[in-house]
C-alpha cells in the first residue's frame, strides 16, 4: 500500500493543486485531487491483465474549472434537486441559489466545494480530505467542518467516509458524482454493462424538473426494477412517462433494508468487454442512477472526447428534495447529530 502525492496544476493565485495517488498491491490505484476532493483516475486490472482507468476525467486541471458534468465531483454541502431554491429549518426559511428551471441543484455551480481546495492528510493507503465552511456560507447555517477521507483496501475496495460536525442545525447531503466506465473511461457507450439492484422502490419526479413528487413507487413492471441482473440499456428508451421526462434514468432508488449503521450492498455492475466488477455499498438509503443522459465533455483524458450514455453515476444520498418532503428521510443536522456516512466501490474481475 502506498499514498503519493504530486502537483496537478494550480489555481490563479499560485495555489497547488495536488493529485494522491492511492494504490495497492493488486494493481489498483485511485488517483484523487484536493481541488473539490474529485476523484480523477480509478485504475483496475481487467480479466486479461491490463490496466483500465474506469473514471471518467481530465488530463488538464484547468478543465476541472468548469466541468458543468461534475466528472469525479464531490457535491456538497447538499447534492441533487431543491425545490424553488428554498428550505426552512425550524421555521427559518434558506434561500439558495436558483441554477436549474426555478430550482437548485448540487448547491452552487461556481461556489460549490467542488471548486474549493481541501486541506489533505495522508495516511498509509488513505487521504483524508477537510473543509470549513462558516455559518450563511452558500446559504446554509452553522460553522462546519467536513472530512471525507479515501481509502483503498488489499481487497480493492475504495470506500469514501462522509464525516460533519456543526454548531447549528444545517442542511447536509453529499455526494460524490464519479462516472463510471467498467470498460475504460474511453470505451464509449455503458449501455451493454450489466446492473441489478436491491432496490425495490424509487422515487418518481413530476416533470424535466425532476423533483420528486414525494411518491415512493414500487418498481414492479416498469423499466426501473433492476432487481434481476440486466443490460443497463435493455428498458432505458422504453416507452414510459418518467424516463421521457429526464431523457433516461436520473432517478433516485430507495435501498432495500437501507441502515443508518450498517453497510447495504445496493448495486453491482459489470462490464462483458473487460470483465471488470463494480460492487457498491452504503449506509446511506438512497442512490442516484444517472447513465450520463446529457453528458458531453470534449478534451478529457487521453485526448477523449465524451458523449451521452459513455459514463454512469450511482450517487449515494438522502433522497432529493428530502428537507421539503417529510415523509423522506431525515438530513438536518447538528450539534446533536454528526453527519457521517460511508460508501464503497469495490472492483473485481
Amino acid at each position: 500500500m502506498a499514498v503519493k502525492r504530486a502537483q496537478f496544476g494550480e489555481l490563479e493565485n499560485k495555489t497547488p493543486i495536488y493529485e494522491y495517488h492511492i494504490s495497492n498491491d493488486n494493481g489498483v490505484e485511485a488517483v484523487v485531487l484536493n481541488f473539490g476532493a474529485t476523484i480523477r483516475n480509478i485504475f483496475v486490472p481487467d480479466k486479461d491483465g491490463n490496466r483500465v482507468d474506469v473514471a471518467l476525467g481530465f488530463d488538464d486541471y484547468k478543465k476541472y474549472f468548469d466541468n458543468d458534468c461534475f466528472l469525479g465531483a464531490t457535491v456538497g454541502p447538499t447534492a441533487n434537486r431543491i425545490a424553488k431554491a428554498r428550505y426552512e429549518i425550524d421555521g427559518k426559511e434558506f434561500i439558495l441559489p436558483i441554477n436549474d428551471g426555478p430550482n437548485n441543484l448540487h448547491t452552487d455551480m461556481n461556489n460549490g466545494f467542488h471548486k474549493r481546495i481541501w486541506d489533505a492528510t495522508e495516511g498509509e493507503n488513505s487521504v483524508t480530505f477537510t473543509l470549513k465552511a462558516e455559518d450563511g456560507d452558500l446559504g446554509f447555517s452553522g460553522n462546519r467542518v467536513f472530512e471525507l477521507t479515501y481509502t483503498l483496501s488489499d481487497d480493492n475496495a475504495l470506500e469514501l467516509h462522509y464525516h460533519a460536525t456543526s454548531d447549528a442545525k444545517t442542511l447536509i447531503n453529499m455526494t460524490n458524482h464519479v462516472y463510471f466506465n467498467l470498460s475504460g473511461h474511453n470505451a464509449g457507450s455503458i449501455l451493454d454493462h450489466t446492473m441489478q439492484m436491491n432496490a425495490s422502490a424509487y422515487t418518481p419526479v413530476s416533470s424535466s424538473e425532476a423533483i420528486p413528487t414525494g411518491e415512493i413507487a414500487d418498481v414492479t413492471g416498469t423499466p426501473f426494477d433492476f432487481r434481476k441482473e440486466k443490460t443497463i440499456g435493455q428498458d432505458v428508451n422504453a416507452d414510459d412517462e418518467q424516463l421521457k421526462f429526464v431523457g433516461g434514468y436520473d432517478h433516485n432508488y430507495v435501498i432495500d433494508g437501507y441502515d443508518w449503521k450498517n453497510l447495504k450492498n445496493f448495486c453491482n455492475v459489470s462490464s462483458p468487454k473487460t470483465g471488470i466488477k463494480m460492487e457498491c455499498f452504503t449506509n446511506l438509503p438512497g442512490f442516484q442512477l444517472y447513465v450520463g443522459n446529457f453528458l458531453k465533455a470534449d478534451g478529457a483524458k487521453d485526448g477523449a472526447t465524451y458523449k451521452a450514455r459513455d459514463g454512469f453515476c450511482l450517487e449515494t444520498q438522502v433522497y432529493p428534495n428530502s428537507i421539503n418532503e417529510a415523509g423522506f428521510p431525515d438530513c438536518v443536522y447538528g450539534p446533536d447529530r454528526e453527519y457521517d456516512n460511508i460508501t464503497v466501490y469495490k472492483f473485481s474481475k
